[in-house]
């Protein structure tokens, strides 16, 4: 990963937003299919709707990009301070047990790593239009991170030993 420079232009920026929407989506849908193949379907199914919401998302992002040309970044130069995207949640956070309290909690600390980075992008940047499309994008997931906090508030933290399992995968050789 590059050194962290300011992003220069909201085209730069708006590309930065499409890649974290983009990856979102992905990294849910990739989840949903882990839970299904592992009989999780309620699990699943909340991944999917999370993927869903995240593909709206891209289309908001899409629009506000309209009419412009939005730069190709590699994925060695976006400005976030991890190989990750900071809305995907980590593969390795996922168990095949896991109940939508732990995809939530997930979902959550997604939500709230992409405010994080919107707000960073605010204030360092040194043009005005960049702080002000940072900002709205910052809003934008920080309602997100209320409307999730408001979904996980309906579920109760499983107990410990929720990832017992007597008899689990195994891998074939």
């Amino acid at each position: 990963m590059s050194k962290k420079k300011d992003i220069s232009d909201v085209e730069e920026l708006l590309a930065h937003a499409l890649n974290i929407e983009r990856e979102a989506a992905e990294r849910y849908a990739d989840l949903a299919d882990q839970m299904d193949v592992h009989n999780n379907h309620e699990v699943a199914e909340l991944f999917r709707k999370l993927a869903a919401i995240e593909a709206k998302h891209i289309g908001n992002v899409e629009a506000l990009g309209n009419g412009r040309e939005l730069p190709h970044i590699p994925p060695w130069e976006y400005q976030w301070d991890s190989t990750e995207s900071p809305e995907a949640p980590p593969n390795d956070d996922a168990h095949y047990l896991m109940t939508p309290y732990h995809a939530l909690s997930l979902a959550l600390a997604a939500e709230r790593r992409a405010a994080k980075f919107f707000a960073r992008v605010a204030e360092t940047a040194t043009q005005e239009d960049v702080c002000q499309m940072a900002k709205q994008l910052r809003d934008e997931e920080e309602e997100h991170v209320r409307l999730v906090e408001q979904w996980l508030s309906r579920y109760s933290k499983p107990e410990n030993g929720w990832n017992d399992d007597p008899d689990p995968p195994s891998a074939h050789e």
